[in-house]
C-alpha cells in the first residue's frame, strides 16, 4: 500500500520527479496529444504544407467551426494535436509574441526564434505548482530568411526540427509513411499531395474535402493561405482518395444537372 501511495504522488504532483526521472504529468500529456486527430507538416523546395484531419464528430457540426490550422503571422502557420481549447492558447501567445517583434524590431519574427519562445512558455508549466502541462502538440511552419522552416513543439517544451513529420493519432505509421515516401526537392503542390496520402492512412485511405484542411506558405510571397474546399476535392478525386460518400453526391448532382 505504501509503494501505490508514493506512486500517486509522483503521478499528482508536476514537480516530483519519479525515482526513475520521470514526470508523469508530461507523459500524461502526451498521451493527451496521440488521443487527438493528426496533423502534418511538410517542407517542400519552395514552402511548407500543414494538413489537419478536421473530421466532424456528428453531421450536425459546422465543418469551419473546428480549429485544427491556425495563421499566427503573415508567414507563420500552426497546425495542432491534442486539446483544442490549450492549442488556443498557444496560438494567442504565438501571435502576440509575433506582434512583439515586429513592433520591436520592424520585422517578422523568426520561425524558431518564435518556436523557441513558445516552448519555453510551455516549459514553465512543467516546473510550476499548481499548474499542469499543455496537452496539446504543435507544428510550426513557415518562411525565414527565404528559406522553409518546420518545427514541433512537445508538452515537455522541447523543439524539434524537422523535414516532414505527423502528430496526434498514429503518429508512428504516419511517420513510418513520410519516411519511406519523402523525398528533399518536393514542391509545395506535390507536398500537399503526399500529406494529404499521409492523412488518408489514418482515415482508411479515404477522406472529405469538409474533413481536412491544407494550408501552404510558399517562398515566393511568404503569406500564409487555406487551400479552398473545392481544391481540396480536386486533389482528393485525382489522388483516388475521395471517400466514397463524395463520389456518389457527385454522381448524384451531375445527374441532376443532366436532367435539368
Amino acid at each position: 500500500m505504501q509503494g501505490q501511495s508514493q506512486q500517486q504522488a509522483y503521478d499528482r504532483g508536476i514537480t516530483i520527479f519519479s525515482p526513475d526521472g520521470r514526470l508523469y504529468q508530461v507523459e500524461y500529456a502526451r498521451e493527451a496529444v496521440k488521443r487527438g486527430t493528426a496533423s502534418v507538416g511538410i517542407r517542400a523546395e519552395d514552402g511548407v504544407v500543414l494538413a489537419a484531419d478536421k473530421r466532424a464528430r456528428s453531421p450536425l457540426m459546422e465543418p469551419e467551426s473546428i480549429e485544427k490550422l491556425h495563421k499566427a503571422d503573415d508567414h507563420v502557420g500552426v497546425a495542432s494535436a491534442g486539446h483544442v481549447a490549450d492549442a488556443r492558447q498557444l496560438i494567442d501567445f504565438a501571435r502576440r509574441q509575433a506582434q512583439v517583434n515586429q513592433l520591436r524590431y520592424g520585422e517578422p519574427v523568426g520561425i524558431e526564434t518564435l518556436t523557441k519562445n513558445i516552448t519555453d512558455h510551455i516549459q514553465q508549466y512543467t516546473q510550476v505548482g499548481g499548474a499542469r502541462p499543455f496537452g496539446v502538440a504543435l507544428i510550426v511552419g513557415g518562411i525565414e530568411n527565404g528559406e522553409p522552416r518546420l518545427f514541433e513543439t512537445d508538452p515537455s517544451g522541447t523543439p524539434y526540427e524537422w523535414q516532414a513529420l505527423s502528430i496526434g493519432s498514429d503518429r508512428s505509421d504516419l511517420r513510418d509513411y513520410l519516411e519511406e515516401e519523402y523525398e528533399e526537392g518536393l514542391s509545395t503542390d506535390e507536398a500537399v499531395g503526399l500529406a494529404l496520402d499521409t492523412l488518408a492512412r489514418s482515415n482508411d485511405g479515404e477522406l472529405t474535402p469538409d474533413g481536412v484542411g491544407v494550408a501552404t506558405i510558399t517562398v515566393d510571397d511568404e503569406q500564409y493561405t487555406e487551400r479552398p474546399v473545392d481544391e481540396i476535392e480536386a486533389i482528393l478525386d485525382e489522388r483516388d482518395l475521395l471517400s466514397a460518400d463524395e463520389d456518389e453526391a457527385d454522381e448524384a448532382d451531375e445527374n441532376g444537372d443532366d436532367e435539368e
